[in-house]
């Protein structure tokens, strides 16, 4: 008989030769392991660009010559790639320094980087080195090792599926913010140093400046910088084993130039960006407001956002935070005026419209409300959104409608998911009980059955009706009704006797089934 490790070895053999084998890097040359294929690759960025940059802040939008300039660099350097994808730039409205590239070549910047970077060059060193990593599929063999750990079908099942669940922020969109924010490892890193210098290059920027760029990184790091530790550090670790290797690079590569020049852009760079920095005091008072408005600080939170929109009339984020300060203090219909400013500015940001269907749910409008909430579920599906949604159902009498968006809401583990959780048991349980209630047949000592009711919910439950019987085709016919009555708390175990039997062997308990009828939440019957 073989053993568990020899099994589990044929197993990934037969797995292999299931979904793929062993290709050539397009980046390295080198041989590796293919589960992924390139269309997979290509499917799964393109699913996950949005959600991944809806849930980081949105695409800035302020300045769209920033955009373009972004764009225009790293559409440069794609051009040389030695790897033909369906490349995009995006640039972020998030004040966290930071760069990411998803599988497929979906690229994105975040404003919090640009403002430090020193020239065009080192905008060319970040961008290639993204570049990189989707070229040469680091971003696919993270997506591998997940599915040699935890199983490979299932896994390539679970990316493709078409569930009414998966474009939940909190679960399938979870996929994307794990390419994104997940550290690579050393030799990806390496990798995309050495490659996106040979990019750079190629493209007419001067090697040196990733050399720069990691110095800067280097520095901050020992700085210890809050916004640079969760950003670009936690996925890129800086090293001075890095800045020593780029040198070496970069000596290598310019030694055969031959006089030839190479372009830094230091004065176009700050040209190009001069609307950022001069807002960048701005986004740093809207930082703050946010961090005041998490302590309940409502007040401070808005002479934050008034003092950000003094410098920046045009930025969508700081009518946002106006909104939300404004709604804490109970002034929903001047929350509305600055909500609908955001919205005006930036329609395409999901958090906007979730933030304009409260303070329109706060006055009673709840068809605008339903309409802003379904907006934003197509930018991005939130437990909040449908959570509100489902209560909107529920008030209006539309119970099947309000279970529909309940259900999605509770598969969030945040407090809005809970509440959503303890809300679709009140209306479920008395049509659905078996949802709740999961019940299992064995036998006793004697051969009589025995009834394993387990309580799957998150509240004590009573009044546990069943009945076992005979399966009948798809068809049961009751032998025997009964009913717990005593409390069963959340997770346990209850076991019940019963008068059938004895049967002769446990081959004869697939004969017979229990069907669970009705529950009663022991929290409701205290009330």
């Amino acid at each position: 008989m073989l053993s568990n490790v020899r099994f589990m070895f044929v197993l990934f053999l037969f797995a292999v030769s299931l979904l793929g084998g062993c290709a050539v890097n397009p980046v390295t040359g080198k041989s590796e392991l293919n589960l992924v294929s390139e269309s997979q690759e290509l499917a799964i960025g393109a699913k996950q660009y949005m959600p991944s940059r809806q849930q980081q802040g949105g695409d800035y939008v302020t300045d769209p010559r920033v955009v373009a300039y972004v764009k225009h660099v790293g559409e440069k350097l794609a051009r040389v790639a030695d790897r033909k994808l369906p490349y995009e730039f995006v640039v972020l409205n998030n004040s966290t320094p930071n760069a990411w590239a998803l599988p497929g070549g979906k690229i994105a910047v975040n404003r919090g980087l640009l403002t430090e970077l020193r020239s065009e060059a080192e905008l060319a060193a970040v961008l290639g080195h993204e570049i990189v990593h989707a070229a040469a599929r680091h971003g696919a063999q993270q997506l591998q090792r997940g599915l040699l750990m935890q199983g490979v079908v299932a896994i390539v099942g679970a990316t493709t599926s078409s569930s009414q669940y998966g474009g939940l922020a909190t679960t399938a969109a979870s996929l994307g913010s794990s390419l994104t924010g997940r550290a690579y490892g050393r030799d990806a890193e390496r990798e995309a140093d050495f490659y996106g210098m040979r990019y750079m290059l190629r493209a007419g920027y001067d090697p040196y400046a990733a050399v720069t760029l990691q110095e800067t990184f280097v520095r901050l790091s020992k700085n210890r910088d809050a916004s640079w530790l969760s950003g670009l550090f936690a996925s890129h670790p800086p090293s001075r084993e890095r800045v020593e290797n780029n040198r070496r690079e970069a000596r290598a590569l310019t030694a055969g130039l031959k006089g030839g020049k190479v372009f830094v852009g230091a004065k176009v760079y700050r040209r190009k960006m001069a609307g950022l920095l001069r807002d960048k005091p701005a986004y740093k008072a809207f930082d703050k407001g946010v961090a005041a408005l998490k302590k309940g600080d409502a007040r401070a939170a808005l002479a934050l956002a008034d003092e950000a929109l003094r410098i920046q009339p045009r930025e969508a984020l700081f009518f946002s935070l106006r909104g939300d300060a404004l709604r804490k203090l109970e002034r929903p219909r001047k929350a509305l005026r600055a909500y609908d400013r955001a919205v005006e500015l930036n329609p395409d940001y999901f958090a906007f419209h979730v933030d304009r269907g409260l303070a329109l749910r706060q006055l009673g409008r709840d068809a605008q409300a339903r309409q802003d909430f379904t907006r934003s579920i197509k930018l991005l599906p939130t437990a909040t959104a449908y959570y509100a949604l489902g209560r909107m159902a529920a008030d209006r009498g539309d119970e099947a409608a309000a279970i529909k968006y309940l259900r999605v809401a509770s598969t969030s583990r945040s407090r809005v998911g809970r509440k959503a959780k303890a809300e679709l048991l009140g209306l479920d349980l008395e049509q659905n009980p078996a949802r709740y209630i999961k019940a299992s047949l064995a036998l006793d000592r004697d051969g009589y059955l025995l009834v394993i009711l387990r309580n799957a919910t998150s509240e004590p439950m009573r009044g546990i009706s069943f009945s076992v019987g005979w399966r009948q085709g798809r068809g049961f016919k009751p032998l025997e009704r009964s009913r717990y009555a005593r409390t069963l708390k959340a997770g346990r175990k209850a076991t019940i006797s019963t008068d059938i039997g004895p049967l002769r062997s446990r081959r004869e308990l697939h004969r017979y089934h229990v069907q669970i009828e009705s529950v009663d939440s022991a929290r409701r019957v205290a009330l």
